[in-house]
């Protein structure tokens, strides 16, 4: 009896040791593809070295790498400070997936691993990839590596701080060719300014389009203030190198590395705005070019890859579910119309804030009522043309028959009317001198 239990251990004993080396023979086959694939995975190294980009081909990892340069060389001569990286940055280019349409265009990943800090951004590369998303999350990992290379020993669970938005989107603004008269644009045609304290603790994520733009030119306009003056690039690098020890109080930590913020920053900020507005002077439209104008944005232009552009009216789109480049434009006609209603007459600018919330909708994907609205639209704009035109034609008449001094837009038509009605002037001639007579003698 001991002896059958005895072999039937012996059994079992030797079956395990066939299954752990089938695993561990499994584990190794998988491990070992992982590790060619991962060498085999081609690269590229930027300039500078700090970025390494990985994926697609080679000539897209070259636009890559120089557009990371070039973010981090606006930053660095904004900030009047030379290159000192430390922690490299990885950038991973991964192609769209349609089953995986839950994967963000760009991810940026920050952690503490065994061998020091990690920063990798992967890019999800598509047709419609915008630009400035990828720019955005480049400066982000390029202002964390400057906030945490000095923060070699993190615990593990720590809880990292991300740079302001307001530092992202500011800088950004501040960067050679950037659009800063659409930002102007939204701080002239604003309906209220914010408080300074309360710009600070907004967050863009939870902002319509319309706020993301004007949070742009607020951004533009602090960061401005900020790096104004011998000093001002300095100090707020010294903010950006504290910002890993950064308080639940915005505006307390930029104090500490601003003196002129202690005293009345409140009143600091509006006066920057102010001066902002100043800049860039708007000369109103009339009514009739205001129109044109509106007719002109309010026409989408769709331009998809391999597809002829084509033009399509609001109202189409409010009846269909709207695509990813229609989305695209709809946002940009949204800019377009926060920049027509600083120009525009004053008489049409609450039909462009309704356009803009109508566009805002729509991009969203709401649809609902908007049919009714865009109508309720068209028809007030005929009668507001209809009235327009009836005030035109009662100022015309008032100033070329009763005021007394004109504007002289009058002056060749009545002039042409008054001569018309002066006879012309008499021949002299043998004969025209003897029938003139004749009809003072003989006439009436």
């Amino acid at each position: 009896m001991n002896s059958c239990w005895s072999a039937r251990s012996n059994f079992d004993y030797h079956c395990a040791i066939i299954t752990m080396k089938r695993a561990a023979i499994f584990i190794s086959i998988v491990l070992t593809a992982h590790f060619v694939h991962a060498a085999s995975q081609e690269r590229s190294v930027s300039p500078s070295r700090q970025f390494v980009i990985y994926g697609a081909h080679a000539e897209l990892r070259g636009v890559v790498s120089d557009l990371a340069e070039r973010t981090k060389a606006n930053l660095l001569t904004l900030l009047r400070q030379r290159d000192n990286w430390i922690v490299p940055i990885v950038v991973n280019l991964q192609p769209q997936q349609p089953n995986l349409p839950e994967i963000p265009p760009a991810d940026l990943r920050f952690s503490q691993t065994g061998f020091g800090l990690k920063l990798q951004i992967d890019l999800t590369i598509s047709k419609n990839i915008d630009a400035s998303l990828v720019k955005r999350e480049l400066l982000r990992a390029i202002l964390l590596e400057m906030v945490y290379r000095k923060e070699s020993h993190i615990a593990a669970g720590s809880v990292f701080v991300e740079p302001p938005d307001w530092l992202v989107e500011g800088v950004l603004a501040l960067a050679p060719g950037s659009d800063r008269g659409q930002l102007i644009g939204a701080l002239t045609t604003a309906d209220k300014t914010e408080s300074l304290e309360t710009f600070l603790r907004q967050r863009t994520a939870l902002l319509d389009s319309m706020g993301r733009t004007l949070y742009r030119a607020y951004s533009f306009a602090f960061v401005q203030m900020l790096t104004d003056g011998r000093k001002g690039p300095g100090r707020l690098a010294q903010y950006i190198a504290h910002l890993s020890n950064a308080s639940n109080e915005p505006l307390a930590d930029l104090k500490a590395q601003f003196p002129s913020l202690l005293g009345d920053a409140e009143q600091t900020w509006q006066s920057t705005l102010s001066q902002l507005r100043k800049l860039q002077p708007y000369q109103l439209l009339t009514f009739a070019e205001s129109e044109r104008r509106l007719d002109e944005l309010l026409l989408v232009r769709v331009s998809e890859a391999n597809k002829p552009a084509k033009t399509v009216g609001l109202d189409e789109l409010a009846q269909r579910k709207i695509s990813d480049s229609e989305k695209i434009t709809l946002s940009e006609l949204n800019r377009g119309l926060l920049v027509y209603v600083a120009e525009a007459n004053p008489v049409l600018r609450p039909i462009a804030r309704e356009y803009q919330a109508i566009i805002a909708l729509l991009a969203r994907g709401k649809r609902n009522r908007i049919g009714k609205r865009l109508s309720r639209l068209e028809v007030t704009r005929k009668q507001l043309a209809a009235r327009m035109s009836d005030i035109d034609d009662y100022l015309n008449w008032f100033e070329a028959t009763q005021m007394k001094s004109g504007s002289g837009n009058f002056t060749g038509y009545l002039k042409a009317v008054d001569q018309s009605e002066v006879s012309t002037s008499k021949r002299r001639d043998p004969l025209s001198v003897y029938v003139d007579a004749l009809e003072d003698q003989y006439g009436d």
